[in-house]
């Protein structure tokens, strides 16, 4: 072996992929990006209109939901879930999302599949009002299989400082208003595939396939909610993730308050009953691992409530009163 191609990576493939994508990402940039594409690195001048603007960061990836996307060969949603992973927790701390990176490792380059992945990134940051700057597509042969491949990114946002939530400002008896989520997003899929084998995803499974509806791309709340922000009193806001509702209510509140949900305001999509099914789940378990119909939750005054479900309904979520903050230490959901 005498040459990095014969090694596994294909430095002249690679550079024909970037320039496949390169008007699909560059389509994401405004007057505010710095720099070219395919350079070292594109920047951002902040938008104008803050008094003290604050950067905020985060990142995530897909997680194994990538593995059924392989194993099916649909690629077309992955990017908008971490997107959605990255922006929506860009917007639980208040911050607009402005741009974005993305990271794909592969075993071995391929056009469709990899196109297909940026493409869907590409599409989720325009969804989100952010620019995607560029990012790094890394060739792993010999440490992952040919077919795998891994995404994550990482999103910058903007926040003005007084505008941050401060979980010691939620008051007992605030109301938790809940935005309704149609799929799992990018979450608990390790338990998920630990239920149902490859040839399970083929099957048919209300009304599509199983694996079709496992796949539908996560929302993206970050546009929606933060206008909410702007127009109604929002005390504090969760993106609901990993560990569900009981693992990221307490991450709004202070110390001494809890929530108490009440899971007969709102009815979980169907898929969420047929993974309890298929694996005999207890409900407390369902909760801890999957956000079970409710991907986003603001935090209001009672009276505030109605109007927050009225706007997020304008801009096409369904919303409901999902619960109450009350004295406690422990998140319960039901009785």
């Amino acid at each position: 072996m005498t040459s990095y191609s014969e090694a596994g990576v294909d430095v002249a493939a690679a550079d024909r992929f970037t320039d496949s994508i390169a008007d699909k990402v560059t389509a994401t940039w405004g007057d505010n990006v710095v720099g070219r594409f395919g350079g070292f690195a594109a920047g951002l001048t902040i938008p104008a209109g803050y008094d003290e603007p604050v950067l905020m960061m985060t990142t995530d990836g897909v997680g194994t939901k990538a593995e059924i996307a392989r194993v099916l060969g649909i690629f077309d949603g992955i990017g908008w879930d971490v997107v959605a992973m990255c922006v929506d927790d860009l917007a639980a701390a208040g911050a607009a999302p402005f741009g974005f990176t993305d990271y794909l490792a592969v075993g071995a380059l391929d056009s469709i599949r990899d196109q297909s992945l940026v493409a869907s990134v590409a599409d989720a940051c325009a969804a989100a009002g952010c620019a995607l700057l560029g990012g790094e597509t890394a060739v792993h042969p010999g440490v992952m299989d040919p077919t795998q491949f891994d995404l994550a990114g990482a999103a910058l946002g903007v926040a003005e400082r007084s505008a941050i939530r401060d979980p010691a400002r939620v008051p007992e008896g605030a109301s938790i208003v809940g935005v309704a989520s149609p799929n799992l997003r990018s979450n608990g899929f390790s338990l998920v595939r630990s239920l149902f084998s490859e040839s399970d995803f083929q099957r048919p499974a209300l009304g599509s396939s199983l694996g079709r509806l496992l796949l539908e791309p996560s929302v993206v709340y970050a546009p929606a909610v933060l206008e909410v922000t702007r127009r109604l009193p929002v005390l504090g806001m969760v993106h609901v993730t990993g560990g569900g509702l009981p693992g990221n209510l307490p991450r709004a509140l202070p110390d001494g308050l809890t929530a108490h949900v009440d899971p007969s305001r709102w009815e979980p999509p169907p898929i969420f009953g047929l993974i309890r099914d298929q694996g005999r789940i207890a409900q407390d378990e369902m909760f801890r691992t999957f956000n079970m119909g409710v991907g986003f939750a603001l935090i209001t005054v009672d009276d505030a409530a109605p109007g927050v479900i009225e706007l997020l309904a304008g801009q096409g979520h369904e919303a409901f009163v999902i619960g109450t903050v009350a004295a406690g230490e422990a998140v319960t959901v039901g009785s």
